[in-house]
């Protein structure tokens, strides 16, 4: 009983605490803007709106853990307030046996596509069970002493960026343990708008698990609600899930994340330009690995006399060790100070970059040319499809690209309808 007593009181006391740091130093977005037409004058007035993510409202499923044995996947942006989820939760009492890590590890130290081995975490003394190593889905062994699984990671909203599909690994695994799983959700910072080619079921690789664009417009709650919905869990299995929607929120609204989401994704910039900038990881073009603005520039050596702007890339621990044209200058595009709000305007990739950089590349046959270096990615499994790479190069322009789209965008806006969890 007073193990009990005590308990309750910590999850209030923490509970009230988060009220209150949220109240005193809160994340504020702008929720609506309303006018009213004066006869010279336009006045506004803009309300804002705390959102509070599903791992703050402690409230709402701090009674579910209670006698449970825990496992979290999460990394660092699993965040309550300052401190991480698992050091907030340990501090209630809540039993946590075990954390699984996704890329770039549990405390997000390792660089991009670098494995990671599994460990025992230095501050707490929990087992950390790679999930970007050896293999990516939890083993019947490594669940067998977990009663709930928590997934607590904030994703960009991008078929190629690979938390999503640590999600799918751990819905499966768990539904053939018959293991739940707890969804901390979390906005989705490109949930504004839906683009991109629909995944080729060919072309399914690490970077892309599902028949879903590029950018997919849902948050990780939603994403799951998904893939149990379509059966598109290994055997068509369906994971029984638990989410801690988000408050306060909906899928127009800004968000600015508090934590990176990732060593290379450092910036606002980087992650609002991120869903077109990946792509020239496909290209012979660096997109700022090797920096400290990665994902805010483009360019290449060869292209020296076609643009001013330069930059070099250098080996950087933690970020990227080993960059495309290491120490050497290239030339192209400096968007670090790009108008964000074109992008909320326009709602789509930017394919006008990836077409003029293509035009002015004096050889074309390296654009796109992956022998050249181990450093570049393969287009056609980050763009999804076979043809938009062909249609750069045959010179097709982009509203006839954005046409070849269709009819896969509407169907999935349509099926999307059906898990959305926010407006």
């Amino acid at each position: 009983m007073r193990q009990s007593l005590t308990y309750i009181l910590q999850a209030a006391l923490l509970t009230l605490g988060l009220q209150a740091c949220a109240s005193s130093n809160p994340v504020k977005t702008q929720a609506t803007v309303s006018s009213t037409p004066l006869k010279d004058t336009l006045s506004r007035k803009v309300k804002e709106t705390v959102i509070r993510t599903g791992a703050e409202q402690t409230e709402k499923y701090l009674p579910y853990l209670k006698g449970k044995r825990i496992g979290m996947v999460v990394n660092p942006t699993s965040v309550i307030g300052k401190e991480t989820s698992v050091d907030s939760l340990l501090e209630l009492g809540v039993n946590i046996v075990k954390i699984f890590g996704p890329e770039h590890g549990f405390r997000g130290d390792a660089s991009a596509g670098i494995h990671v081995n599994d460990a025992v975490d230095t501050k707490t003394g929990i087992k950390a069970v790679s999930l970007y190593g050896k293999h990516s889905t939890p083993t019947k062994e490594d669940l067998s002493d977990v009663d709930l699984m928590i997934f607590d990671i904030q994703d960009v909203g991008v078929r190629f960026y690979t938390y999503i599909n640590t999600l799918q690994h751990v819905m499966e695994a768990c539904a053939a343990e018959n293991k739940e799983v707890l969804i901390l959700d979390r906005p989705n910072p490109n949930g504004f708008y839906i683009d991109g080619p629909i995944l080729d079921p060919k072309l399914v690789s690490g970077i892309g698990l599902q028949a879903i664009p590029i950018v997919h417009g849902l948050t990780v709650g939603e994403y799951a609600q998904m893939l149990n919905g379509e059966g598109w869990l290994k055997n068509k299995l369906k994971c029984k899930i638990k989410i801690i929607t988000v408050e306060n929120y909906n899928h127009d609204l800004p968000y600015d994340l508090p934590v990176k989401p990732s060593p290379n994704l450092n910036t606002q910039q980087s992650i609002l330009l991120y869903p077109t900038l990946c792509l020239f990881e496909g290209t012979y073009l660096s997109q700022g690995r090797g920096t400290l603005f990665p994902f805010t520039v483009l360019g290449a050596p060869a292209l020296k006399g076609k643009y001013d702007f330069s930059f070099t890339p250098k080996s950087i621990k933690g970020m990227a060790e080993t960059p495309l044209h290491q120490n050497k200058a290239c030339y192209g595009m400096d968007l670090r100070d790009y108008d964000l709000s074109k992008i909320r305007r326009d709602k789509a990739l930017n394919l006008n970059w990836l077409i003029a950089l293509y035009n002015a590349y004096p050889n074309k046959a390296d654009f796109f040319n992956t022998k050249l270096s181990t450093q570049m990615g393969n287009f056609d499994k980050l763009a999804g499809d076979y043809s938009l790479k062909q249609q750069i190069i045959s010179g097709k322009s982009e509203q006839e690209i954005r046409a070849s789209w269709e009819p896969g965008l509407t169907k999935y806006k349509t099926m999307r309808q059906k898990y959305l969890l926010y407006p």
